[in-house]
Parts: structure tokens; sequence; C-alpha cells
């Protein structure tokens, strides 16, 4: 984020909505990481019902807020490949901050039914969450109201497959467009300088799925067995620690940039460079 920042070469459409993407997992992971480091170095591992909701909730709203974000991110890379001489009267700072704004929006709204539902509920049986943070079928699981869990469960699948796979499908299609451009590009050269521009988001985008697709799209929201948890712990941890090395090592233009940021700042505290 610092590097775009500073590095005009770098104030584009596509680094626009990595800096918005790299804000955003720093927020998705400090909803469930801190806890879990605690809970792991201690024996307390007590948090009180509205926080457990809480936690819940932001999970949802910063994943959700990624599925729309990644959308945003594939058509900006469609519409560079597809219409790069009108990319930019396309792609203005204006469009840019309506994508980012609106999946900033519908991330906070999309998990607000059943957040409303599980504070309103009452819970009873074991204390024991079975999972490392407050998911929702584990929470749903020790909920008092049996009667209407077969209805609260078909919503949440409805959301999620309307979230998740609706975003989903929007990026296939995105990029199932953008390779057939690619295929008729005469030589190899292009071919592979152009498909190197979205590599990066390609890569995150079958990380990102491949692991939320299993978790919430399926009928059967049963207990978090441990495949559930490891599987957890790729979406919530492991890619987006993975995510900056792959926009950041991947990323020739990116690269540069550190290099000419990290040159300047030398020159500049050894006073061997004239502005």
């Amino acid at each position: 984020m610092a590097i775009v920042c500073c590095d005009n070469k770098l104030h584009s459409p596509m680094y626009f909505f990595i800096c918005i993407f790299s804000f955003l997992e720093i927020c998705y992971t400090s909803v469930t990481m801190p806890r879990l480091l605690i809970d792991l170095n201690s024996d307390d591992k007590i948090i009180p019902i509205p926080l457990c909701v809480a936690q819940f909730y932001f999970l949802f709203v910063f994943g959700s807020t990624e599925n729309f974000l990644l959308s945003s991110m594939a058509y900006d890379r469609y519409t560079a490949i597809s219409n790069p001489l009108r990319y930019n009267s396309i792609m203005t700072p204006r469009v840019c901050i309506f994508l980012a704004a609106a999946s900033w929006l519908c991330g906070f709204l999309a998990p607000l039914i059943p957040a409303t539902f599980l504070s309103s509920t009452l819970f009873c049986g074991s204390n024991i969450i079975n999972h490392f943070y407050c998911d929702f079928s584990p929470l749903l699981h020790h909920s008092c109201e049996t009667g209407g869990l077969y209805i609260v469960e078909t919503a949440f699948f409805s959301l999620a497959c309307l979230v998740i796979l609706g975003n989903f499908v929007f990026i296939s299609m995105s990029y199932g467009l953008v390779m057939a451009i690619i295929a008729n590009i005469p030589s190899l050269r292009g071919r592979r300088k152009t498909l190197s521009t979205c590599g990066s988001h390609l890569t995150v985008v079958c990380l990102f799925y491949g692991s939320i697709i299993y978790m919430y799209v399926r009928s059967d929201h049963s207990i978090p067995s441990h495949i559930d948890k490891v599987v957890s712990l790729f979406y919530c941890v492991i890619t987006p620690t993975l995510n900056p090395l792959i926009y950041g090592l991947r990323n020739q233009e990116m690269k540069q940039a550190i290099k000419r940021t990290v040159t300047f700042t030398i020159c500049k505290q050894n006073s061997l460079c004239q502005l």
C-alpha cells in the first residue's frame, strides 16, 4: 500500500484495487487471528456471545466484500485487455471509487440477516464451539430454536450461493473472455505479456474460491469436522498471507517500484542524489 501511494507509476486502477484489497486483507485477518493467537497461548478460551456474533458478522462482511472486490478487479482486467485504447476513459477514478464503494456496501449488507438472527436467538446445551472462530454452523447448532433451523440454514445457503457463486461465475466469464482474446494474439510473446497482467489476480481467485466454495456452498451445514477446520485456515490465514507475496513478488512493476523506492530512500539518506 505504501509503495503504491509513493510511486506515481503505480497510480492506475489496477493498483488502486490492489491497495483496497490489501487493506481489506488486514481487516479480514484482524477478525480471527488475534483471538486465535490468544486462545493458543491461554487456557481461558471464553468468548462472550455478543463478541462471538460480532466476530461472525465482521468476518463475513470482509469475506463478502472480498468476493465483490475480486469481481471488480476481474472487470478491470477484462477492460484493460479487451479495450486497451479506451481503458483510461472507461476505468476513470470515479468508476473505480464507485466499484470499491459498492463492494464494501454489498459486503456490509450481505451477512446482516444471519447476524441479526444469531444476535436475537437463545443458545442452550453445550457451550463449547467446535471451531477456532465463531462460524455460522457451530453457532446454529447451539440454538434453542430448533423449529426454524431449516429455514435459517436454507436462507444462509442461498445467500452464500448468491454471493460466492454469483461472483465466481462473473469472474469465470470475465477470464473466459480474456482467454479468448489472448488466444487471438498472433505472437507468443504478446500472449505471455498479456496473460502476465492478470496472472496474480487469477492465482488469488483460485486460492480463495477453492476453499470457500467447499465450506459454504453446500446444503449440509453439519458441525465442522477437522477437515473443515483445516480448510478454514486456508481462507482465514494462509491465503491472506500469500496474497501480498503473490501481488508483490510475482509482479514485475511492483518489484521495480520497490527497487526505485528503496534506492531513492537510501540515496536521500546518504545525500547522494540531487532532487
